[in-house]
């Protein structure tokens, strides 16, 4: 019994890359699937990757709005979206694809959400 405990936390030790919190997703990942899914053309409508992105870009725009809210309260907000702004999703996938290719493994949707908002809506 000892043995399969130790093996399953093991396997689980491995796969706690791909077990990532919604919003961790590298850049490069996100590209690749977006390219993927536009490749597919209406059969996109099928895949399960379309959840997977949407679920990503909320749970990112979410850290943003969060981080958004306490930066406010301290009075040095990040950028200034006018009240209940949209994320347009090709805008996002242009800003994302400003990110040198070298570079998007290494970028968390989380980073490019903030960055994107900062870039495209600063204050003053």
């Amino acid at each position: 019994m000892k043995r399969i405990l130790f093996a399953l936390a093991g396997s689980l030790a491995l796969a706690s890359p791909l077990l990532a919190a919604p919003g961790d997703m590298s850049v490069a990942a996100f590209l690749g699937k977006a390219d993927a899914l536009k490749a597919k053309g209406p059969m996109a409508l099928f895949s399960s990757d379309i959840g997977v992105l949407k679920s990503e870009g909320q749970a990112a725009g979410e850290a943003y709005r969060a981080r958004l809210q306490k930066e406010r309260a301290a009075g040095k907000p990040s950028s200034c979206p006018p009240k209940g702004t949209k994320v347009n999703s090709d805008k996002l996938l242009d800003h994302l694809r400003t990110y040198p290719a070298p570079t998007r493994p290494k970028v968390s949707m989380k980073q490019a959400m903030a960055d994107y908002f900062i870039k495209t809506y600063p204050c003053g």
